[in-house]
């Protein structure tokens, strides 16, 4: 299945078969692949014929120096504005690929080949490319949209049982912003019934490129709608980069959070966190963590999405259901307190 979604800064063309398309896409001719290193040790049967840039493997990698490296083997390769960049692997690597693309000479061609659950779902979708700087997440970025993502789901086959929970942290925000029949669905299921279900498992993951997409294209620039998509990114980047946990497990804990404060502030029933905690636990993520939260609100203030002393999170109304809400930091401390202090259940 193939098909192309129009977005102010250009057009994707979204790719559902397999990795034998990408020599169709990005011959290996005029195109250099940026991946990592777990990524290239195990798809160098695809990747061979290709000039490629392999970088370390890991979050602390997504830097400006890493950026450097791989402008400096550009040049090396002597890519011009006709050179496609192809990011092949997970969130990280598409974040940084699709950046270093967006910049090199003012923007060379680039498309993704994601690797990961998390990438095929969310971090791949949307044109967000960027690095991290110092303790602040995505920091530094810009949005440009890829010429092409391929999907082929036979990738995740060589996927750690930690990047699969991962992966389903944002297919369950979907759930919890968007979709309650998504929910519902996921909550009848788990891991191990998707990792056998090729065809399921195609379906989830179409289902979500088609939220974000549908998303994206009202409000690129995240100005009003696409914020929803933020919904327990707020803490949880804080918390990731305090804690160094994968982006997922940190997603799950600040949608707990979120929940806490959708209680006192909009007073969103208990059952409602008490459904995702389930949920979350049926996907292997976790539900309660020891929180230092003056050391993390150290980290929330510098949030991109900050406004003088407030910022703008994403509380749900029900599940299915979201909306955006300016909050006094004072409001989010006192959460994190609670969340910590309660193990959350």
């Amino acid at each position: 299945m193939e098909y192309n979604v129009s977005f102010p800064t250009g057009t994707v063309q979204y790719s559902f078969s397999d990795i034998g398309e990408l020599a169709k896409k990005a011959p290996a001719e005029s195109s250099i692949i940026i991946t990592d290193s777990n990524v290239a040790t195990l798809y160098q049967h695809i990747i061979g014929d290709y000039r490629t840039i392999i970088i370390p493997a890991g979050e602390e990698y997504k830097t400006e120096n890493t950026l450097h490296n791989i402008v400096e083997q550009l040049l090396e390769f002597k890519a011009h504005k006709k050179t496609t960049i192809v990011g092949f692997g997970g969130g990280v690597v598409t974040d940084i690929a699709g950046y270093a693309a967006s910049i090199y000479m003012r923007g060379v061609p680039f498309g993704f080949v994601p690797t990961t659950l998390l990438a095929m779902v969310d971090a791949a979708i949307g044109g967000k490319n960027g690095v991290n700087f110092g303790l602040h997440k995505n920091m530094l970025g810009n949005i440009r949209q890829p010429s092409f993502i391929l999907y082929d789901s036979q990738l995740l086959k060589t996927l750690p049982e930690i990047e699969w929970s991962n992966g389903f942290a944002e297919i369950i925000k979907y759930g919890c912003i968007f979709d309650a029949s998504l929910f519902n669905s996921l909550s009848k299921y788990d891991i191990g019934y998707y990792r056998a279900n090729a065809k399921s498992l195609g379906k989830l993951i179409e289902k979500c490129v088609s939220w974000k997409n549908k998303t994206v294209t009202e409000d690129e620039k995240e100005n009003g709608v696409r914020k929803l998509l933020n919904f327990g990114h707020t803490a949880g980047h804080a918390i990731e980069t305090l804690y160094n946990l994968p982006h997922g497990q940190a997603v799950s804990l600040g949608m707990l959070i979120a929940c806490i404060i959708a209680e006192k502030e909009c007073a969103l029933p208990t059952d409602v966190r008490t459904q995702l905690t389930n949920i979350l636990e049926r996907y292997k993520l976790p539900t309660s963590l020891k929180l230092h939260t003056d050391q993390l609100m150290d980290i929330l203030v510098m949030d991109k999405k900050r406004s003088n002393n407030s910022i703008d999170y994403i509380l749900l109304n029900s599940i299915g259901s979201a909306f955006i809400k300016p909050l006094p930091f004072d409001t989010i401390k006192q959460a994190t307190e609670d969340f910590a202090n309660a193990g959350n259940h």
